[in-house]
Formats: C-alpha cells, sequence, structure tokens
C-alpha cells in the first residue's frame, strides 16, 4: 500500500489487521484463479496451435510467444501508462511516472509518487477508480507474463539446479509403501464385497437326511 491515508484510531488500527488478514489471502486466491484462467487462452493454447498448425518446435513457439507477450504487457502496462501520467500529473516527468508504474506493479509500493493528489486535479474520483483498474489488471498482466515464463522449458530446467534431491532408498521406500497400501486398500475392499454379497444372497433351507429317506420310502 501507498498514499497518506492510514487509521488513526485504535478501532480503526484494529479493524484495519483483521481485514489485512482475511483480505489479502482472498486477494492471492482470486489473483491465481483468474491467472490459470487466463494462461490457458493466452499461452498455453496459442503455443499448442502454432506447434500443430505449422509444425513449429513447441519450445521455439513458446520462446517466441514469451518474449512477444511480454513486449505487449511492457507496452501497454508500462510504456503507455506512463507517457499518460506524465500529461495527467503536472510535477511529474517521463522518468518519474514509469518509476510510479514499476513500483506499483511490483507490488512495492513505496508510496514516495501517489497520483491524483494535485489541488486541481480534475474529476478526482473517477480518476482514481482508473487508476485501480489499471493497477488490478496490469498486477494480473504480470503475473501472467512472469507464469508464461515460468512454463519454458529451459527455465524449467534452470529451476531444477535448486532442487532438493531424493535418496533412491527413500524413493523405494516410498514406492514398497504405497504399494502395500494399495493392496491392502483393494484386498480390504475384495472381502468387504464377498461379504456384501453374502448378507444379500437368499436364505436357501437344506432339507434333513431323514426327511429325505423318509421321502423316499413313500
Amino acid at each position: 500500500g501507498y498514499g497518506h491515508t492510514v487509521p488513526l484510531s485504535d478501532g480503526g488500527k484494529a479493524f484495519c489487521i483483521i481485514y489485512s488478514v482475511i483480505g489479502i489471502p482472498f486477494t492471492l486466491l482470486f489473483l491465481t484463479a483468474v491467472v490459470q484462467r487466463i494462461i490457458v487462452y493466452v499461452t498455453r493454447r496459442p503455443v499448442l496451435y502454432f506447434h500443430i498448425r505449422w509444425g513449429f518446435s513447441k519450445q521455439v513457439v513458446a520462446i517466441i510467444h514469451a518474449m512477444v507477450l511480454g513486449f505487449i504487457t511492457v507496452s501497454f502496462f508500462f510504456l503507455i501508462p506512463a507517457a499518460i501520467f506524465s500529461v495527467l500529473e503536472d510535477n511529474w516527468n517521463y522518468l518519474e511516472s514509469f518509476y510510479f508504474c514499476f513500483i506499483s506493479l511490483s507490488t512495492i509500493g513505496l508510496g514516495d509518487y501517489v497520483p491524483g493528489e494535485g489541488y486541481n486535479q480534475k474529476f478526482r474520483e473517477l480518476y482514481k477508480i482508473g487508476i485501480t483498474c489499471y493497477l488490478l489488471l496490469g498486477l494480473i498482466a504480470m503475473l501472467v507474463v512472469l507464469e508464461t515464463f515460468c512454463e519454458l522449458h529451459e527455465l524449467k530446467k534452470f529451476r531444477k539446479l535448486f532442487y532438493v534431491k531424493k535418496d533412491k532408498e527413500e524413493d523405494q521406500m516410498h514406492i514398497m509403501e504405497h504399494d502395500q497400501l494399495s493392496f491392502s486398500s483393494i484386498s480390504d475392499q475384495a472381502a468387504s464385497m464377498k461379504d456384501d454379497q453374502k448378507a444379500n444372497e437368499p436364505f436357501v433351507t437344506s432339507q434333513s437326511p431323514t426327511s429325505n429317506d423318509s421321502s423316499l420310502n413313500n
């Protein structure tokens, strides 16, 4: 967060803490859900389409797509908004406007530059709402680009260098335990099915041998 609006009373500070504890996880869940749905249509399907339709290498298509998507995101959420802010804000030059965009969308939020705080700012409420929408869309775009680059094959190989390697004996023990659990569960399930079948079978009354002999004598 950034700006000059802060809670002053004890009740306001307590409410801010409770609201943040509840709101931040829900915001992260919302952003994660939105990014996971957007990346299917923005990244995975286009890469798969060019790979199947035109026969290009999937890795090459993924790299080119990530670079193009990154360039579009930087243009529409950094370069162009910085030019707009430099025009709308009287005391900001282009570098300061670009600095605000970067600090905001990278979730640093130092608060040294806050738009819409000028005395002669026109349509202040509408301007603030537009900035809020810009920050939300820009944050989603940044997460989509980061997820796109993380799915590259080269970065996956690089990330494996930092993974903790498991011992083979531990892996074998986990596999054996998994097999034993699965076998025991299957055997228990089969035994329960047999019991159910026996319970569902109709009762058959067996005739005594004496009754059979009497019937034969008659």
